[in-house]
């Protein structure tokens, strides 16, 4: 492909000294260009040409691709007002009409070598500059549509990662695991021991680059503790002994992919894997972080969430009220809480797990935002089919599971022949499936029923 786009270069004279196409100039051509050959040299100059640029340089480059290759509103309406029904060809003169010239521009830039992940790069810088350019959310919108097609589950490869993988997706996957960092090759080489299992979906244009990966460890119960699974001490187990597979981070590795969804075809399709390879497995588990649940219980506690009102969370923990005053000389519950999270004991285990974990059932199951769940590894789990199964109290004592969660995670279950119920429950009717232990105490405590 490179020697195509250099001959190209030559064809449609472009010099290394040349100065007097502008950016957008090339990207012009680049549309209305015919023939492969130039097409492909014109899209690698202007990959490169962005690489080069610097940042209020792209941010300009952006303003442009939104301002003058959006769709023209003249055509649009004499399209709309052509368009009839019993008209195929008006449907399509209208389609035409209304999609931006960028997106074509998208697609000739895949052309260039490397061009998929070039563009993959390209939405990374601009999903930077969105919340200061609104106007740029019509290039996002374009980026959005495209890559999704380009990246969809029949573009996918499952593979298992194991010590054998290429030393370039090993490197990458101690590059983007994010939720438990591997700490170096020692560390990587205990995450993918016989008793772990490690897959990812890759993508053809980008063959060494784990477009999200998984990581799962085979035991006999369902894990209430991070450290014993990212302990690079940890003795190996006989992986065809387990009765439980517990998935422990799930990672999406590319900014420029973010929202484009993998994940949910990505468990159903482990699940599938891993019932295949090791049949006298029972339960398949999560033990998940609570990334938002130290924001959202401050949010709570003081009383900042419409429909949780201090005096109720007094009343959801008023059985707690004795033990929380005297850890805290607070008469009120919630105001104890909030003293003794805030003096850092929580981390000291001066809090009593039963309040704690309590609130946390709260937060999971009631706290919202925009519509859904305010945690969005919980809605991504229950609108995946799983059961709200356990909420673990001092699961993650690092000091970032700390600060985010209070060192809370959670289990979520996924049972194979009940997935499609589940979520269609939740997706549905809002309804969350929860263990018949969280069940009581959510009838009991949260629901009014005392």
């Amino acid at each position: 492909m490179n020697t195509v786009a250099d001959r190209g270069r030559e064809l449609i004279g472009l010099r290394e000294d040349e100065t007097q196409d502008t950016l957008p100039d090339l990207c012009r051509r680049l549309i209305a260009g015919r023939g492969e050959a130039s097409n492909i040299a014109l899209a690698r100059e202007i990959l490169q040409r962005f690489e080069g640029l610097g940042a209020d340089e792209k941010t300009a480059f952006f303003l442009t691709l939104a301002d003058a290759f959006g769709p023209d509103p003249t055509r649009i309406r004499e399209a709309t007002d052509a368009f009839h029904n019993d008209q195929p060809d008006s449907l399509v003169r209208l389609l035409d009409a209304v999609e931006p010239p960028r997106q074509e521009l998208f697609r000739r830039l895949n052309m260039a070598p490397l061009g998929t992940a070039s563009l993959v790069s390209m939405r990374a810088e601009l999903l930077d500059r969105l919340r200061e350019q609104p106007l740029l959310n019509t290039v996002e919108a374009d980026f959005r549509h495209l890559l999704a097609s380009w990246f969809n589950r029949g573009f996918l490869r499952l593979e298992r990662i194991d010590w054998r993988s290429p030393a370039a997706v090993l490197e990458k996957l101690m590059r983007y695991e994010s939720v438990h960092p591997i700490k170096g090759w020692d560390d990587l080489h205990r995450r993918l021991g016989d008793d772990r299992r490690c897959f990812g979906f890759f993508h053809p244009a980008l063959p060494d680059e784990p477009l999200i990966f998984v990581e799962v460890a085979l035991s006999q119960e369902i894990s209430a503790d991070i450290a014993p699974l990212i302990d690079s001490e940890a003795p190996l187990t006989d992986p065809y002994a387990a009765e439980t597979a517990v998935f422990f981070s799930i990672n999406n590795s590319l900014k420029g992919l973010r929202g484009i969804s993998f994940g949910n075809f990505l468990l159903k399709q482990v699940l599938s894997e891993l019932s295949a390879e090791l049949p006298q497995l029972k339960h398949f588990v999560t033990l998940s972080p609570m990334p938002r649940f130290a924001d959202g219980l401050d949010r709570l506690l003081a009383g900042e969430v419409g429909g949780w009102p201090v005096d109720r969370l007094d009343q959801i923990l008023s059985d707690h009220q004795a033990g929380l005053r005297e850890l805290s000389g607070q008469a009120s519950p919630c105001a104890a809480m909030q003293t003794l999270l805030s003096t850092g004991q929580a981390r000291h285990d001066g809090v009593p797990p039963e309040p704690l974990a309590r609130l946390a059932l709260l937060y999971l199951s009631e706290l919202k935002q925009d519509g859904g769940l305010f945690d969005p590894v919980a809605a991504f789990h229950l609108a995946n089919g799983a059961v709200l199964e356990r909420i673990n109290v001092d699961a993650d004592r690092s000091v970032k599971g700390l600060a985010q969660s209070y060192g809370l995670m959670v289990n979520y279950r996924y049972d194979p022949e009940q997935v499609v119920t589940n979520h269609e429950a939740f997706v549905q009717a809002g309804r969350i499936v929860m263990s018949r232990a969280l069940q009581r105490e959510h009838d009991k405590y949260l629901s009014g029923k005392r």
